[in-house]
């Protein structure tokens, strides 16, 4: 009779059935049962490897735990329901979801988290690119499955995160085309004529994003000490069903072909519904009777940065106090009918303005005002720190009025102007070189040279 093993030590035997096995003791499972691990190979010197694999996560305690692993989609559910919802905020998490819907489960939803290779992700990112999806869209997947995989590998539920061995498409920064002072004002001329006039001056005259501009409210605008206090943001969320069978309640907004007999790629739809197929369907939660979560809410902006005061200009004074009797006005025509949000920029019925509808009227008055077509971004935030640059303000300046945490972010957001660089070089040339001497044929303001004067001087005498 053979003495019995230590405790932790590992055994390895040939099989009645051809094969090498290994049995490695790793401690015990929750229950409070052993957590024995098996390995088997076609040699003994494989089966030895694989042991002495496992047997190191053991010691460094970096062994996957024991039991079954999730599919992608069944971890990227999780990671999103119960770990990201607590930390992102709900703008993110819903592009969080979208990305995971539409990208990650068709692509690698089916494999089991421990058997996910790089080679999956990286035929992924090239059927996207394929598809048509720009390489910036593309990288915001990597980062998800990233960030998701990392936390289940801190968890020892994978051994090795394998996005951290895929490289994702490289990306060139957007250039930024902001309003040249010229522009500025033909936008702000064309602006004058609308309602919404007062939104515009704040968002290119500050450099306010939308969703602060639109997320003003009066309790947080002090005239006295001229200050804004960008305190919220208004945002459009994604609803999401309060109902218990969501696929049910979206039924006659389903749209697909239906699946195929063993079908294993769930591609076969046609529009609306993202696979796997009719059966698991959970979107259309915009018609939910009991929907919950989205349209436009009031949400924090994203850093403690971002909700630090801004100085308003004193000439915005009058146009912010005349806006507030209008407002008043508004409210009392408006009767019953009126919904109190307490918006700076608001609807005629009280409500806040429409993100939607505030781009839209954005390209409008690009047209109006017969400027190039470009992002609201460049034409508010991107302007404000450009034009604040071309009127000589330093950077640290501009970057507490943009409220950046780093002065490289302010960098980006700030476009140089060729006439300020013409300008520039022109003084670094006087500073080195100095002017060039007048010559003998160097003629005088009169417009005779040197040469000609004293001739004409021999004359007079």
């Amino acid at each position: 009779m053979s003495p019995r093993k230590p405790n932790m030590e590992s055994s390895i035997y040939l099989g009645s059935d051809g094969w090498w096995h290994g049995r490695v003791t790793m401690g015990v499972k929750n229950d409070g049962s052993p957590d024995r691990r098996h390995r088997r190979a076609k040699s003994e010197p494989e089966v030895n490897r694989k042991v002495k694999e496992l047997e190191r996560l053991r010691d460094q305690g970096r062994a996957p735990k024991a039991g079954r692993k999730p599919t992608v989609e069944e971890w990227l559910t999780t990671y999103l329901t119960t770990i990201a919802s607590l930390k992102l905020k709900p703008r993110s998490l819903d592009d969080y979801w979208s990305k995971t819907r539409n990208d990650i489960i068709p692509g690698v939803g089916q494999h089991r988290l421990d058997k996910l290779q790089p080679e999956h992700l990286e035929r992924m990112y090239a059927d996207m690119l394929e598809e048509g999806h720009a390489p910036s869209h593309v990288l915001k997947v990597h980062r998800i499955l990233s960030r998701a995989l990392k936390i289940a590998h801190r968890r020892r539920i994978i051994s090795e995160n394998v996005a951290t061995l895929v490289e994702p498409p490289s990306v060139d920064e957007t250039e930024a085309n902001p309003f040249t002072m010229a522009e500025a004002r033909a936008f702000l001329l064309a602006a004058a004529k609308r309602p919404t006039s007062l939104r515009w001056i704040v968002g290119v005259g500050m450099g306010f994003r939308q969703g602060e501009c639109l997320g003003l409210r009066w309790a947080y605008v002090d005239l006295e000490a001229e200050l804004f206090h960008p305190r919220w943001q208004l945002q459009r969320l994604t609803w999401r069903h309060g109902c218990a069978d969501p696929h049910t309640c979206g039924t006659r907004l389903h749209r697909f072909e239906p699946c195929p007999e063993k079908c294993t790629v769930h591609k076969h739809y046609t529009r609306g519904c993202p696979p796997p197929c009719a059966k698991d369907c959970t979107r259309h939660a915009s018609i939910c009777p009991e929907r919950k979560g989205g349209g436009l809410v009031f949400t924090r902006p994203k850093t403690k940065k971002s909700r630090e005061p801004v100085p308003i200009p004193p000439p915005f004074i009058p146009h912010l106090r005349a806006q507030r009797e209008a407002q008043q006005e508004a409210r009392e025509a408006a009767g019953e009918l009126w919904e109190e949000h307490d918006a700076v920029f608001a609807r005629p019925d009280g409500r806040p303005l429409d993100p939607r509808a505030d781009w839209e009227e954005f390209k409008v008055l690009l047209e109006e005002a017969g400027i190039s077509d470009r992002r609201l971004y460049d034409g508010s935030r991107h302007t404000a720190g450009t034009i604040l640059n071309e009127l000589g303000v330093d950077m640290p300046t501009i970057m507490e009025i943009l409220r950046h945490t780093q002065i490289s972010q302010t960098r980006r957001y700030v476009k140089g102007r060729s006439e300020l660089s013409k300008e520039a070089m022109r003084r670094m040339g006087d500073a080195f070189l100095p002017p060039p001497r007048a010559t003998s044929e160097t003629r005088t303001e009169t417009g005779q040279t040197r040469a000609e004067r004293a001739k004409r001087r021999r004359r007079i005498r």
